[in-house]
């Protein structure tokens, strides 16, 4: 490998677009090239309107552009260029065929073995950066050796998956707790982990073994994941005995042991990672005839889809049992605050519930647009044979609006669902939040951000997670 680095990222998604234009940032001597199939998502990357939403990140873009970061689909090109080639393309969940609702879909990382080795005749570093199966680096390996047709071509391949929490994934990559590189070629390692030691302490730059990276990212999502459902459980049990989650939540994060982070109850986990991840873990488990491991963590996906429900059902039992042509407002559509992330959101089941019900919803969220909204909701509500019903395309149609603020979505509403942490719904103007809406007016606050006795003084009746 020559001296200069030169980077190629295939995939100009969530994690592929954020960590090159952090790399690019802070390593102003190395050509940094992002490539993907999509024209609209790279025009959006080269425009003031990025595809991805992240505080801070459009300053980190516009500071890399104009440098040494650039966002192009002429991925063949830009292959030939690289020395090392970041895989960072999407791996959902199968569909279809063997492993259908759990194993990861690998089809879009295999097309980018044979893109890579079909465009490459000399060494290069391939790093994996999507999530991926255990040992999928084998088989990238086979195809990327298998696929050089005699051009001269040879390949160290390298795990190096992304532990960003979107939201704040600027800070993560800035300041991150661990970068992780896995490998078997030292050299190929020390040459990754040169970039990253551009501004990330070396103690926090681990290596390990290829297998061993593979599975920590899974392993990582599936604690967490375990958390969110753990703390959701036990929200249950405080609604029907009269604790209070918060309370509960606080004195047990005290313990060392256990430690506060990731023990905030909520309408339930969503994201592209937490579920995909386990799902693949259960997949993995069942595949190595590890029976009773795979229905330990498929719990955890089982208790968050309760909790989503359990809340949908809340609502309507409390709407005395009924919310059809019931107006009500939906406060956030991104699976969490700071992001315009829709994927696996709690609102869209939620939504989903609610329409089935008949209801009415006008939809806020400052970063999720109307289309997204609405594809968002065909796409769960279609039938087993993959066609979406006139009741359906009706309902949404029909039965979904969007407003331009959270004060305008609430107005002539009978309730107001919290579904996202957005700021901006702590500080709402309240008191004539409360006139404008129907009366008894309820909110349920699906991210226990509000405060309780202040809406309770002002009129609301007001439902929390885990309290009574």
């Amino acid at each position: 490998m020559s001296d200069q680095i030169k980077i190629c990222c295939i995939g100009a998604g969530y994690v592929g677009g954020p960590t090159m234009a952090m790399i690019a940032k802070q390593c102003p001597d190395i050509d940094v090239h992002v490539v993907d199939i999509n024209q609209s998502r790279i025009d959006a990357w080269n425009s003031e309107q990025l595809p991805v939403y992240e505080p801070g990140l459009l300053e980190v873009v516009r500071e890399a552009r104009n440098r040494n970061l650039r966002f192009t689909t002429n991925v063949d090109t830009a292959i030939r260029e690289a020395n090392i080639v970041f895989i960072s393309v999407n791996t959902p969940t199968k569909t279809f065929g063997i492993g259908a609702g759990r194993a990861a879909n690998l089809e879009f990382v295999e097309k980018c073995a044979r893109t890579i080795a079909q465009n490459s005749d000399s060494h290069k570093v391939i790093v994996e950066k999507s999530t991926l199966p255990v040992r999928t680096a084998e088989a990238v390996k086979r195809i990327l050796n298998a696929s050089t047709n005699g051009s001269g071509a040879s390949f160290d391949v390298l795990s190096n998956p992304e532990f960003l929490a979107e939201g704040t994934a600027i800070e993560d990559l800035l300041n991150p707790d661990r970068v992780l590189i896995g490998g078997e070629s030292e050299k190929a390692i020390e040459t990754l982990a040169g970039v990253y030691g551009r501004w990330v302490p070396n103690d926090r730059i681990i290596r390990t073994n290829l297998w061993s990276s593979e599975l920590s990212k899974l392993t990582a999502n599936a604690f967490l994941a375990q958390r969110v459902s753990s703390i959701n459980a036990i929200s249950a049990l405080c609604e029907a005995t009269g604790a209070d989650i918060d309370e509960v939540a606080n004195a047990i994060g005290t313990d060392s042991r256990i430690g506060p982070k990731f023990l905030k109850a909520s309408v339930g986990f969503g994201g592209s990672c937490f579920q995909k991840d386990i799902l693949n873990l259960v997949y993995l488990c069942e595949h190595f005839g590890l029976t009773e491991v795979a229905q330990y963590w498929e719990q955890v996906i089982k208790m968050n889809d309760h909790q989503k429900y359990r809340f949908s059902t809340r609502i309507v039992k409390t709407m005395f049992n009924t919310v059809s042509d019931k107006n009500i407002a939906i406060w956030g559509f991104a699976f969490k605050k700071d992001t315009n992330d829709t994927r696996e959101s709690a609102a869209i089941y939620v939504c989903r519930d609610l329409l089935e019900e008949r209801a009415k919803l006008t939809i806020y969220d400052p970063q999720v647009s109307l289309d997204q909204i609405r594809t968002d909701l065909e796409y769960l509500m279609v039938s087993p044979d993959g066609t979406l019903s006139e009741i359906n395309r009706q309902l949404i149609e029909n039965n979904v609006t969007v407003a331009e603020s959270a004060e305008a979505a609430a107005e002539n509403a009978h309730a107001i669902a919290v579904m996202t942490e957005w700021d901006e719904f702590k500080t709402a103007e309240f008191q004539s939040i409360y006139k404008s809406m129907q009366k008894p007016a309820f909110v349920f606050d699906g991210r226990n951000i509000l405060d309780r006795n202040k809406l309770r003084d002002i009129g609301f009746e007001i439902q929390s997670i885990g309290k009574s």
